[in-house]
Order: structure tokens, then C-alpha cells, then sequence
């Protein structure tokens, strides 16, 4: 199977800049994979579509503001993404410009908050880092540090809340899980007053999200690694829900790769913390997933392989041709889509 097929033209005012006044009034396209029809909605009716003792899972993780600039002791100007926190104090990183931070330099971030050193340049470029300071090292990033907005994403965002989710809980993402932003607390509520039990599982996000795929076959493609975690209680609830016939709806691409990571043949899942390299594209057979929540991704990316996997190729390429004609908005601060 090729990456070109998985292509589409996208006009770039469509890509949405800035979040949307309400959360839940963006708009929702509902694809249905058994009658293979497109129908036009507003989120928050979204309730409409879920049935008592259906499960709702999504990914509390929190985004950290982990774009930070600092100095070398040379006085040159440095800038670090904080990618993934490996142990303590010790993070891989991206850093630009990478050539001039050799093993052992050191950087000075927020005026003497922070300083890093390097301890290890890693395959791709990245660096290990060790961080030292005084105090606790999120309330220092949150002095210091800039949300790591997509780099399809050109306009300041006014409020970092609005690239969390509003059950954002524990940190150590480098980008949302944004099929969650599109959720309100009043509409969590009045969804689990329907009926509808709520899970999590919390997977934290890497920027590997937002890397094109290079090569030309996408099996040949090579997934990033994210570490993520479910505790007893959630594997509670999904299991009862897999047992009892109701629907496993997963909300966002995040919480399917978890879902599908842990699942045994039947649907089941167990209490696990671990990391996923876990590539879905079609032909994958799903085990625990009977639905999606997700935002419009970019072309030939691997989460637009994985909804082509949960609807097929084609009913999502016409959909997506669809939500071009009729103007959605796309992509993190877009509009959303459920596919049934």
C-alpha cells in the first residue's frame, strides 16, 4: 500500500488557527461504517448517538509547556521541546540548533531557573538531558515554558487551557489528545447521566505525532514510541461494557492505541503500564474498538491510516472530500468526527 494513498487537497484557510469561542459547539461529522452515510452535526449532540452503558475512553494526560529558551554560557541563544521524560531528572529532547550542543555543554533557561546539561546525543538527532534546579520542576516550566503548538499552528494562543482538555490530569505530553478539547464539563456530566460510563487510560503524547511518514510503502513505516498506563478501575468498566454487547468508543486516535495495544483476542484488557509502538493502518483487525471520536488529520499521516483502518480507505477519503466542500474545520483546533 503506497503513503500517496492516503493524499488530499486541504486549502490552508481551512486549518483551523485558534480554538472555537465553545468548546462543544464545533461542528461533528458522523460517519456511519454500516450504511456508509455522512450526516452533519454540532458536537454536543453528540450525546444523541451514545446508548446507556456505552463506554466513553479518553486520555487524561496533560500538556507541559515544554518549548523553553535559554542561553549557553557563551551568551548563544538555544531553543529545547521536551519530548519524553526518560528518569528523575534526565528528558529527551529536541534542540535547535542542534550542532552547536556537544555532550557536556551546558544552558541556562528563565534567567538561572534552569539549567540542563547535555549528556547524550540519541539515534535521530535528539539529546539527553539532565536538568538541575531549585524548587518543582513543573511550576518552574509553567514560569517558563511555551505550549508546543503544532507547527501548522501560526497564531499565539491567548489561554494555554484551551489546548488541555478540561480532564487533563497528569503531565507529560508534548501535544493533545485533541479529540478530548472538543468536551465540556456540562456535557461529561449530562453524558454520564444518560447511562454512559466514562473511562481513562493516560498516554502521553510525543511529538512523533506530527512526523510524516518517509517512506514510500507505509508498511514499511516505523512507529514512535509513547508511554502510557490504564489503572484497575478503567479495565473495570471496559471490560463489563465488552461483556454486556455495549459499545467501546474510544475518544481520540491516543486512547484506540492504548485500547488496542492491551486487548486480548476477545476485547479484553487488563491493568498494564507500558510503551506502544502500535502502526494500525488497513487491514489491522480491531479487538476492543467499536467506535472513534477523532479531529480531521493531515494527508498522509499515520492517524489518517488508522481511521482508514476503523472505516475503510475509501468512505474516509470521501468524507474527508466532503468535510472540504463543506467547509469543516481542520486538524488540532478543528472540527470532529465519529465515525459508528
Amino acid at each position: 500500500m503506497k503513503v500517496t494513498e492516503f493524499n488530499y487537497e486541504l486549502p490552508e484557510e481551512l486549518i483551523a488557527q485558534t480554538p472555537i469561542e465553545k468548546r462543544d459547539e464545533s461542528r461533528l461529522m458522523l460517519l456511519n461504517r454500516e450504511n456508509k452515510t455522512i450526516e452533519h452535526h454540532v458536537f454536543k449532540e453528540i450525546i444523541d448517538y451514545l446508548e446507556p452503558g456505552d463506554c466513553l475512553v479518553r486520555n487524561n494526560t496533560k500538556v507541559i509547556p515544554a518549548r523553553i529558551y535559554g542561553k549557553k554560557e557563551t551568551g548563544a541563544k538555544i531553543e529545547f521541546l521536551l519530548l519524553k521524560n526518560i528518569e528523575g531528572d534526565v528528558w529527551e529532547t529536541i534542540v535547535r540548533p542542534g550542532n552547536k550542543l556537544h555532550i557536556g555543554t551546558k544552558v541556562i533557561f528563565g534567567e538561572g531557573l534552569l539549567e540542563a546539561e547535555i549528556l547524550e546525543i540519541m539515534p535521530g538527532g535528539t539529546r539527553k538531558v539532565k536538568f538541575n534546579y531549585k524548587g518543582i520542576f513543573n511550576e518552574i516550566l509553567d514560569k517558563i515554558g511555551l505550549m508546543p503548538l503544532p507547527p501548522y499552528i501560526h497564531e499565539e494562543l491567548k489561554d494555554n487551557e484551551r489546548y488541555q482538555t478540561v480532564y487533563a490530569k497528569y503531565n507529560g505530553s508534548a501535544a493533545a489528545p485533541t479529540a478530548g478539547l472538543h468536551f465540556t464539563p456540562e456535557l461529561l456530566k449530562e453524558i454520564e447521566k444518560k447511562g454512559v460510563k466514562i473511562a481513562n487510560v493516560t498516554l502521553h503524547v510525543g511529538i512523533g505525532t506530527f512526523r510524516p511518514v518517509k517512506e514510500e510503502i507505509v508498511e514499511n513505516h516505523k512507529m514512535h514510541s509513547e508511554h502510557f498506563y490504564i489503572k484497575d478501575e478503567d479495565v473495570k468498566k471496559i471490560n463489563e461494557t465488552k461483556k454486556a454487547g455495549k459499545k467501546v468508543i474510544a475518544v481520540g486516535t491516543t486512547s484506540c492505541r492504548v485500547l488496542e495495544t492491551i486487548a486480548d483476542e476477545n476485547g479484553m484488557v487488563r491493568a498494564t503500564e507500558s510503551d506502544t509502538q502500535i502502526f494500525i493502518y488497513p487491514g489491522y483487525k480491531f479487538k476492543c474498538l467499536d467506535g472513534l471520536i477523532t479531529n480531521f488529520h493531515l494527508p498522509q499521516s499515520t492517524l489518517l491510516m488508522l481511521v482508514s483502518a476503523l472505516a475503510g480507505k475509501d468512505f474516509i477519503m470521501e468524507a474527508y472530500k466532503e468535510a472540504v466542500k463543506q467547509k469543516y474545520r481542520f486538524f488540532s483546533f478543528g472540527d470532529a468526527m465519529f465515525i459508528m
